[in-house]
């Protein structure tokens, strides 16, 4: 089946995403929102723009979204000029945002109401991976479907796991990210416990960054705290901060008693509470530094 897709949200990851199915021969439409720079190379390498969603939903079969979470996917599938309300049946919605797995059930009964599939594919990876074509994805939705799908989620990713029915993709997403923004905590705290009794960031590195709790999170994290490197881990508080509230929700909804999770929620939203949510997740290291009367990096560093 020849396939034409849409893709909305073409940011950090998006965009990469849209180049590596451009070079796997999909045809491509693209939607700007704010920062037109992405959609025009994409233009540049051969991608359609549409001009808004109801255009792209009366033009494309399958339909990708890469946005920040469950209220901007609502809106764009559910609204009187959304996708639902004027995408063909059989379309199918492939939901690559983190988003709430409560919200992707209503979401997939709604599809199903007009003969449309909806699935749920959020992302492992960064920017760099999406450039590169070798994301991870996390994947829920039913066999038929999947089988449709895969080939084109295969131009961007190296890794697919099909977890199961639709709503499992972001239910492992929000357990993934769980465990990560964890680390992240606790990267920052157990950094901020060295300094302050006397260690150096350095000496905490050599002896943390050689032994068996090094990991893949770990090394793009400490490029922050250091080389300063702004850009290693781009992933914003904000973000982070909305996906432990999604857990959040996922554990109540379950009964699931996770204070841990709590305690970690709870570290995002302090700093997104003051004004910090745009700055991105290694930097917690150097709030907590803060508050412990502790240089930052950009001043130790620059001293």
């Amino acid at each position: 089946m020849n396939e034409s897709i849409g893709f909305i949200g073409v940011g950090f990851m998006g965009e990469g995403m849209g180049h590596n199915l451009l070079k796997k021969g999909f045809a491509l439409t693209v939607m700007a929102h704010r920062n037109r720079e992405p959609v025009e190379r994409l233009l540049t390498a051969g991608a359609s723009e549409a001009n808004n969603v109801k255009e792209m939903a009366q033009n494309c079969s399958v339909i990708f979204l890469c946005v920040t979470g469950s209220p901007q996917v609502e809106a764009i599938v559910l609204g009187t000029d959304g996708i639902l309300a004027n995408a063909k049946p059989g379309t199918v919605i492939i939901d690559c945002s983190t988003s709430d797995p409560v919200s992707t059930g209503k979401l997939d009964a709604a599809a199903r109401a007009v003969g449309m599939h909806l699935v749920d594919a959020p992302l492992g990876g960064t920017p760099k991976e999406a450039a590169t074509g070798n994301l991870s994805a996390m994947v829920g939705a039913d066999d038929a479907v999947f089988e449709r799908v895969q080939p084109i989620i295969a131009a961007w990713a190296a890794n697919i796991s099909h977890l199961g029915k639709v709503g499992l993709g972001h239910t492992m997403k929000l357990v993934n990210n769980f465990l990560s923004m964890g680390y992240a905590a606790l990267y920052s705290e157990a950094l901020v416990l060295a300094r302050k009794a006397g260690l150096t960031v350095e000496q905490y590195h050599g002896v943390i960054g050689s032994g068996r709790m090094r990991c893949g999170f770990y090394d793009t994290f400490m490029k922050w705290s250091v080389e300063g490197d702004p850009n290693a881990h781009l992933f914003t508080i904000s973000n982070a901060h909305k996906d432990m509230r999604y857990a959040s929700n996922l554990a109540n909804d379950l009964g699931v008693s996770a204070p841990l999770q709590s305690l970690v929620r709870a570290n995002y939203a302090s700093m997104d509470a003051v004004g910090q949510g745009h700055k991105m997740v290694p930097m917690m290291a150097d709030f907590i530094a803060s508050a412990n009367g502790l240089p930052t990096t950009e001043d130790r560093l620059n001293k």
